[in-house]
């Protein structure tokens, strides 16, 4: 996150301050499970606005794979190459900012999908 402002009024806060292709407002009803794929070039960050998700990586570079929960105002990036799958714990709505070729017709022409799924 690159910065916050507080005052007497609330507080204003940047979420990213990177260029982007393509913002996109996704909505997952509780117990349905996304992704399990990576993208070749697409840096993704996904910001929730509401419910609760379980969020699932592998950086296979690094032979590292977590698992943790998120939920509103969080924000969650997958780098080029990490594997990702997300699981909505409740009925979740999150908006994804994508740098790459991940927008419009093109949604799909940088997602590889996992053989073997994350969740």
């Amino acid at each position: 996150m690159a910065s916050r402002h507080e005052d007497d009024r609330g507080v204003i806060r940047d979420l990213l301050t990177q260029p982007l292709d393509a913002v996109t407002e996704i909505f997952t009803r509780a117990g349905a499970v996304r992704g399990n794929h990576k993208h070749r070039e697409t840096t993704q960050w996904t910001y929730i606005v509401s419910g609760r998700m379980q969020v699932a990586q592998r950086f296979p570079q690094q032979g590292i794979r977590s698992t943790t929960e998120h939920g509103p105002g969080e924000l969650i990036c997958d780098w080029p190459g990490v594997e990702h799958a997300w699981k909505a714990l409740e009925d979740t709505r999150v908006l994804v900012f994508t740098r790459g070729p991940r927008s419009g017709e093109g949604y799909e022409t940088d997602t590889c999908r996992l053989k073997v799924p994350l969740l």
